[in-house]
């Protein structure tokens, strides 16, 4: 089904931050609306039919999770990328407490915590997320290499719990059911991420694979290469897609019957992320270098059944 034409307000432009704070030698695009439509994300559509106002929050949010995630993932040496996120932290701090923003960015996230009561925890957890990262380079390992089950939920929580903790209150539902509904879909979101990009991250020295999924998979270390070429691997990764689907069903009993209104957006999110996980399932971890992904075409159907509250099936 081809997806109708797309009428919505124009685009508010939303700065980035100097760059200064920003991995050595990486250049941003100017805006944050740039930022998310050039990341070719899942989470694009969904944010762009919003409102104006909680369009503008929601890529302010994303911009910030781009740049602080450039400052992890980028090269550089692990004490000039912890004093960077020290930085946005003493930047966060400032605007809580009554502070000038010192850029477009810090601009924007301050119109947004003031308009949606954006948690500070939650966004400082973004930040612990990250530095999680940066500890796996400190250690001289290049990065987080097969960590327990507890402490990749952990990370998981921070780095992606979070923003669904952000997100529920730009899309005025922060009640019990919906925090549920925002940490079980995070995880889920995050564990699809982590299965689709296991080529990717070892590039950079990681393997978020639980320890506890490899050893019952039977393998045995956390060498990022060397577990990928281990023929048991397929096995690790369906165990974690499991994980993955159980948070999935999760989130939506947490909302069951409430996903539409408010919440649609989150809901395209995701069925749209339900869908990448079952393609990873489907191609079985055999060919790690063959991209599996959503296409912004279907995004953009999907983000539109959701928004007139008849959401495809994932």
């Amino acid at each position: 089904m081809t997806p109708p034409p797309l009428e919505t307000a124009p685009l508010e432009p939303v700065s980035m931050t100097s760059l200064d704070k920003q991995a050595p030698d990486k250049k941003a695009p100017d805006t944050a609306t740039a930022v998310t439509a050039k990341s070719g994300s899942t989470f694009y559509w969904p944010m762009r039919l919003l409102p104006a106002s909680k369009r503008a929050a929601m890529f302010a949010i994303y911009a910030f999770c781009r740049c602080i995630d450039d400052i992890a993932d980028e090269p550089g040496e692990p004490a000039a990328k912890r004093a960077a996120l020290d930085a946005w932290r003493r930047d966060i701090r400032d605007l809580y407490i009554g502070g000038a923003p010192n850029g477009p960015l810090t601009a924007a996230l301050k119109g947004a915590i003031e308009r949606y009561s954006l948690p500070r925890a939650e966004l400082e957890a973004l930040i612990d997320g990250m530095a999680m990262d940066v500890a796996g380079e400190e250690s001289g390992s290049g990065g987080m290499q097969a960590p327990d089950l507890d402490t990749l939920r952990l990370y998981c929580r921070r780095v992606a719990g979070a923003v669904g903790m952000l997100a529920i209150r730009v899309f005025d539902r922060a009640d019990p059911a919906t925090e549920r509904f925002a940490l079980a879909l995070g995880e889920a979101l995050q564990l699809t991420n982590i299965l689709r990009d296991l080529a990717e991250d070892a590039e950079l020295g990681r393997l978020y694979l639980p320890r506890e999924l490899l050893l019952a998979a039977g393998i045995d270390g956390n060498d990022p290469d060397a577990v990928l070429a281990h023929p048991a691997l397929p096995r690790a990764c369906e165990a974690l897609a499991a994980l993955a689907e159980t948070r999935f069903a999760e989130a939506r009993s947490a909302i069951a019957g409430q996903a539409r209104g408010s919440l649609w957006a989150a809901t395209a999110m995701m069925v749209l992320y339900h869908r990448l996980l079952k393609r990873l399932r489907a191609a079985g971890w055999r060919d790690l270098t063959a991209r599996v992904r959503v296409g912004r075409r279907e995004s953009a159907w999907v983000a539109v059944r959701c928004m007139l509250g008849i959401p495809p099936a994932a």
